[in-house]
């Protein structure tokens, strides 16, 4: 009884502090200070989600070479290596650096979309745009624990004959970097100034364009799907010579499962490859998304060349490490150049009709956000 009544005394002054606390209208004011929300331009949060964007990429290449040298098991725990955060040796030794360099880069990127959610929370309006900051915190703990996964369910922890297990974690760790990636693109464009600039109130005519970009979209998401699975199969020589598969004939000799995802990348190559050129020639048939689009459009047409001669690069240097990590980060550039792409034409679409009407109803004015906010 007298430790109940110790508790219930120290409960209750702590609700008296805390009442205390909310009264101070210093800390009161200071605290609507902070959620002061806006629609507006803010170049502090433009300029932070472009720097996590950035260093996103910086991520990847870092995740893409651990896997290229196979240095993802260079420690056998997580979150610790080597029950540490700073483990002997770990800058002397490549596997342990690339792998290490890997994790401790991951955690930083988780403090950024923590701030970003927190960014957002107390100074945007936009609902919409708080949500897509909140989903990539999401994403990023997800990653977290899908690399985590792959490392304790590696057949070196389990014991277990197969390693699929952790080869699955594996590949929806690769998948869900892509994710992350078009998620900061996403979050960059909403607070770029472009996208507050007023559009023209002329209706346009898209013809086809939308149709062919989301099938961009899917056909390269499902080709790094593919290409996650060939790497992580090390399968990535299984078809030792490019462009022909075996000695005058495009496909192989026999089949493997090797062989047949390898292959599979390939097919998807292709696919991926016309699906793009449909949407950059539907891009360029229309004279308004010509203006504005076109020079990206030419672009993505850049990256997608210097990707497949990087594919091919991989295969004639027989996997060069700096090659095949190369042939991932820039696969992940084309993914993220075509979701910014398709991700634009839903501005101008909101834009056709009015530019004030197409603010309001992408919570772009506070009017909007403020009756959305209210909902939270």
């Amino acid at each position: 009884m007298a430790t109940i009544r110790l508790i219930d005394y120290f409960t209750s002054r702590i609700e008296a502090s805390v009442r205390i606390v909310f009264r101070c209208r210093v800390l009161s004011s200071f605290y609507r200070s902070l959620r002061t929300r806006n629609a507006d331009f803010k170049p502090g949060l433009f300029a932070f989600s472009c720097f996590a964007a950035a260093w996103s990429v910086l991520l990847l290449y870092a995740g893409g070479f651990t896997t290229s040298i196979e240095a993802g098991m260079a420690f056998l725990d997580w979150p610790l290596s080597n029950g540490s955060i700073n483990p002997d040796g770990w800058l002397r030794e490549s596997d342990k650096l690339a792998e290490h360099s890997h994790r401790l880069m991951g955690a930083k990127l988780g403090f950024l979309a923590i701030i970003s959610a927190i960014w957002h929370f107390f100074r945007e309006e936009r609902k919409r745009v708080r949500l897509v900051s909140y989903a990539l915190f999401w994403l990023v703990v997800s990653q977290g624990l899908l690399g985590g996964f792959r490392v304790l369910l590696d057949q070196l922890n389990t014991g277990f004959d197969s390693n699929v297990v952790a080869q699955s974690f594996a590949v929806a760790h690769a998948c869900g970097a892509q994710l992350v990636f078009c998620s900061l693109i996403a979050i960059a464009v909403l607070h770029s100034p472009f996208w507050f600039k007023g559009e023209s109130a002329e209706a346009i005519d898209y013809g086809k364009a939308r149709i062919w970009g989301w099938c961009a979209v899917i056909t390269l998401f499902l080709q790094i799907l593919v290409g996650a699975v060939m790497r992580h199969s090390h399968a990535g020589l299984a078809i030792p010579t490019f462009p022909l598969a075996s000695e005058n004939s495009l496909f192989p000799p026999f089949w493997s499962f090797p062989i047949s995802i390898h292959f599979a990348h390939r097919v998807g190559a292709v696919i991926a490859s016309v699906a793009l050129i449909g949407f950059v020639v539907q891009v360029f048939k229309n004279q308004d998304l010509r203006t504005r689009l076109g020079g990206n459009a030419v672009a993505v047409i850049g990256i997608l060349i210097a990707q497949i001669y990087l594919g091919a690069l991989t295969i004639w240097t027989v996997k060069n490490a700096y090659a095949a990590t190369m042939h991932m980060l820039v696969g992940a550039f084309l993914m993220g150049s075509t979701w910014m792409l398709v991700f634009r034409l839903y501005r101008y679409k909101l834009a056709s009709s009015s530019p004030e009407v197409a603010r309001q109803s992408v919570g772009l004015t506070p009017s909007s956000a403020s009756s959305e906010s209210a909902s939270i």
